[in-house]
This record gives C-alpha cells, sequence and structure tokens, in this order.
C-alpha cells in the first residue's frame, strides 16, 4: 500500500471513531465514557463538534482512536481466551473493563 492510501485509511477509521463517539455520548454519556475512556471533557468537546470541525479533525496523520490502558498480558488473555464461545465476549469485556479500574488513582478517604 502506499502511504497516501495508509493516510486515506487512518481518516476514515478517524470520522468513524469520532461519529460512533458522537452517537454513543448524547445516547448514553456514562457507558460512552466508560467504553470510550474518555473523562467529561474530552466527552463535551466531542459532543459539541459539528460537521466541519469533525472532519477537520480526523484529517490528521495520526489515530486518534487507540488501545486503552491494556496491558499485554491483559490482551493476551482477550485474544488466547479458551472459553466457550458464548463467554468469550463477556470474559472480554470484564477483562477489558478491569483494567480501567486498575489505572485508576485510588479515593482519598479523608
Amino acid at each position: 500500500m502506499s502511504q497516501t492510501s495508509f493516510l486515506d485509511e487512518i481518516q476514515e477509521i478517524n470520522l468513524a471513531y469520532l461519529l460512533l463517539a458522537q452517537r454513543l455520548l448524547s445516547e448514553d454519556r456514562e457507558a460512552a465514557m466508560f467504553r470510550l475512556k474518555i473523562d467529561g471533557e474530552v466527552a463535551d468537546l466531542i459532543l459539541s463538534l459539528n460537521a466541519r470541525q469533525l472532519t477537520k479533525l480526523s484529517r490528521t496523520n495520526q489515530l486518534i482512536c487507540r488501545f486503552g490502558q491494556a496491558s499485554i498480558e491483559r490482551l493476551k488473555q482477550v485474544t488466547a481466551n479458551p472459553r466457550d464461545q458464548g463467554l468469550a465476549s463477556l470474559h472480554a469485556s470484564l477483562l477489558l473493563a478491569g483494567e480501567e479500574y486498575e489505572s485508576m488513582p485510588p479515593e482519598d478517604s479523608t
């Protein structure tokens, strides 16, 4: 593939990600923030973007979406899961959701 083709694909992925993020945030803000691993400020910004701004943001040569804070071990657990297919999706969701909580600083109980 040519460099131009890679850049076109990155831009398409970025736009699709931003459109999906806006839709998720408008339907269920808290669940979307959890799934997208973003905070309230980023959620507000994404929701406030119009079509022109979304397009402009998507036209970067870097991917906007990225892997969450998942460690290599966590990713291996998800991809090499020997469980029954009926449970594999649930297991992957639990593993990746647990990663979010492990990376959060402890709450101040004072």
